[in-house]
């Protein structure tokens, strides 16, 4: 069995070299290689293409490169939870391209097989498939997407062993596992480095023949950002917030297999009762989800897709990004619950970019939008400045056309069938009349006034 060279944190930050393009394993600061990043900022290396579902957070892990400025250009997905990426792109200080979440993994496992690239359905009729070919398969319209590869790979593992096989922790496999495949040097951070054999064969998720270098570093929470602990956790609930997440309870049947987006959509979790036979599904590597702990941080639990830490209930299943949005796109996950921006009555979502902010975040939600089998879209009614959100067209950027099979506002719950838009319950406190001046979208009702 080979033997893979253990090398410190500034040897190997050595090895990335001015205007390389380097993929960087994580998801949040989870599993993300914050030792590396932080010395790879301690060198004068420049100019850098950063690959990643996220550039760290302010000052931290790839956040202290884009700090320094060593960061020429970012690919991912979810940009917008560092302010700093979004002051350097609003300032042009660094190029963006932004890539849904699951096309993002699938473009790294594509680069990592050797294949050229992949036609997927995410994002067609939005403005992240423009200039891409668009080709319709088995009456489906889809976007061609090249694959990606880099020249060298930062990712972080648990345990490694001596000749370089990986083992990673929960939900820390997310982007390191595709990573790990997609570049021409592999640089593995790891927690613990254990002799050959002490890794169990079938527990050994990244094999030796990928891995280049092993760094054994430790990672406190202090290096875990949001994640750290559970009280970071912005949940925000009221009376109405929780009456729109339980009309979407309503709509689980025993047995689904569930995915909930951030905002109002979170609550719902809280209203599941373990006898309900609910799974739910978290795009960054986990199925199974259970309620949030009392305290606690990613340090001793998995995280979910807002990056805050939750419990794995008993016959939970851990997996990596790229597995993920294949179960998403591959009909495989029966209802995503997400929040939205606009709905029009043509079932069409717009819920990731407004104007005049830079467009630095879609992370899940045009795989979830076009992939699950039922969607539900939870939103307030109206914006803060009054305007209608339920529209005659959507004119704000689409995460996806079509696609919304239920839409719940806090003043009632419309049901979208035959191309129609049908009114069909009233939220508590809310009349016919409140509905119908605070509405755009044309839409039909059988409710009496």
């Amino acid at each position: 069995m080979k033997s893979v060279a253990q090398i410190t944190p500034m040897e190997a930050a050595a090895l990335v070299r001015p205007g390389c393009k380097m993929v960087v394993g994580g998801f949040g600061m989870t599993g993300h290689p914050v030792n590396l990043m932080h010395a790879i900022a301690e060198t004068d290396v420049s100019d850098l293409t950063y690959i990643g579902n996220n550039v760290g957070e302010a000052g931290l892990g790839g956040g202290r490169l884009l700090r320094n400025g060593q960061i020429r250009k970012a690919i991912g997905s979810y940009f917008t939870s560092n302010r700093e990426a979004v002051e350097a792109a609003q300032e042009k200080r660094i190029e963006v391209e932004l890539m849904p979440q699951g096309t993002l993994a699938e473009a790294l496992r594509a680069g990592g097989a050797g294949i050229g690239g992949f036609y997927t359905p995410t994002a067609v009729n939005t403005p992240l498939a423009e200039g891409r070919e668009i080709r319709e398969i088995d009456g489906k319209k889809m976007a061609f997407v090249e694959s990606l590869r880099a020249d060298v790979a930062i990712v972080r593992a648990w345990k490694a062993d001596t000749a370089g096989n990986l083992q990673y922790r929960m939900t820390e496999s997310n982007f390191n596992t595709a990573a790990a495949t997609a570049a021409d040097l592999v640089i593995a951070e790891v927690e613990h480095i254990v002799p050959v054999g002490e890794l169990e064969p079938e527990h050994i998720h990244t094999q030796c023949c990928f891995v280049d270098y092993l760094v054994q570093a430790s990672v406190g929470t202090d290096l875990l950002g949001s994640s750290a602990s559970v009280s970071a956790s912005n949940k925000k609930t009221d009376a109405q917030r929780e009456m729109m997440a339980r009309a979407a309870l309503a709509e689980l049947a025993p047995g689904d297999i569930v995915n909930l987006g951030i905002g109002i959509p979170t609550l719902v979790a809280d209203l599941i009762d373990p006898a309900d036979g609910i799974i739910l599904h978290t795009e960054n590597g986990l199925l199974g989800v259970g309620p949030e702990p009392e305290s606690g941080g990613a340090m001793d639990y998995p995280v979910n897709a807002g990056k805050i830490p939750v419990t794995a209930l008993p016959g939970a299943s851990y997996f990596d990004s790229a597995a993920s949005f294949a179960m998403i796109r591959g009909g495989h996950v029966d209802v995503a619950i997400m929040g939205g921006l606009q709905v029009d009555q043509h079932g069409n979502l717009a819920n990731w970019a407004v104007p005049g902010r830079p467009l630095l975040g879609v992370g899940g939600a045009m795989d979830l939008a076009s992939g699950a089998k039922k969607l539900i879209v939870t939103m307030t009614h109206c914006a803060r400045d009054g305007s209608s959100k339920v529209v005659r067209e959507c004119n704000l950027p689409l995460t996806a056309s079509g696609v919304v099979d239920v839409l719940i506002t806090d003043l009632g719950v419309f049901r979208f069938q035959g191309g129609e838009m049908l009114l069909e319950a009233l939220m508590p406190g809310a009349s016919l009349e409140d509905v119908a001046a605070n509405t755009d979208a044309e839409y039909t009702t059988n409710l009496a006034g």
